[in-house]
């Protein structure tokens, strides 16, 4: 079975794994947006299927309006190694950029950390590559810890995917006309990109360092 998803599918992945006996009836794609608190059906539509090229959902039908999982992937899912555990600690999803967008690496292995760094809601662990945050402490280097989510307050860092490909961590301000994307470093110049170039992947909410 491919397994090669990327982070965004792996999540819808798993949240219908989790919840395949949570909803009477396979899940729509618009039941699927409001349990999940997702905002684009259009994005949710491409990583289902993502998750149907890779032999994990059913495809669609005329009798099958739902979202239904393939019989064998929730049993062959369970029983793998690489499955995720809350005793394996925080996902560690790989670099992001704090300079210039770069991609994020979706290779994630797992990190214990200290539950006052995090929150009761889902997060994740990120690498800082680049000095664009070292104004407020974020150094090249340094780990993240960010709160799943796809909305923010305007003054909030977070992760932002830039054009589905590239993320990076800076303050955000949104507008109806513009999103912009501010380092916390006065050399550099604030990214000015139209809302709908920007999808919110997170809040930040801890940090770690390493003097080794």
């Amino acid at each position: 079975m491919q397994t090669n998803l990327t982070r965004k599918q792996q999540e819808v992945l798993d949240f219908l794994i989790s919840n395949k006996d949570t909803f009477p009836h396979p899940p729509t794609l618009d039941e699927l947006c409001l349990a999940m608190g997702l905002k684009s059906r259009g994005s949710l539509h491409k990583h289902i299927q993502g998750l149907i090229n890779a032999g994990f959902v059913e495809a669609p039908n005329r009798k099958q309006r739902g979202v239904r999982l393939i019989e064998q992937t929730a049993a062959d899912y369970t029983e793998s190694p690489e499955l995720p555990s809350k005793d394996q600690g925080t996902p560690f999803i790989g670099s992001i950029a704090a300079g210039s967008p770069i991609e994020a690496i979706p290779n994630i292995s797992y990190m214990k950390i200290p539950d006052e760094i995090k929150t009761d809601n889902p997060c994740y662990i990120l690498q800082i590559k680049g000095e664009s945050m070292i104004d407020i402490g974020i150094f090249d280097g340094d780990w993240v810890i960010i709160e799943q989510q796809s909305h923010a307050r305007n003054g909030q860092v977070v992760v932002a995917l830039v054009d589905k490909t590239e993320a990076t961590l800076k303050y955000i301000e949104q507008y109806p006309h513009e999103t912009v994307l501010i380092p916390a470093n006065k050399n550099m110049q604030a990214m000015h990109f139209a809302p709908t170039q920007v999808e919110i992947q997170g809040v930040l909410v801890g940090q770690m360092r390493s003097y080794k």
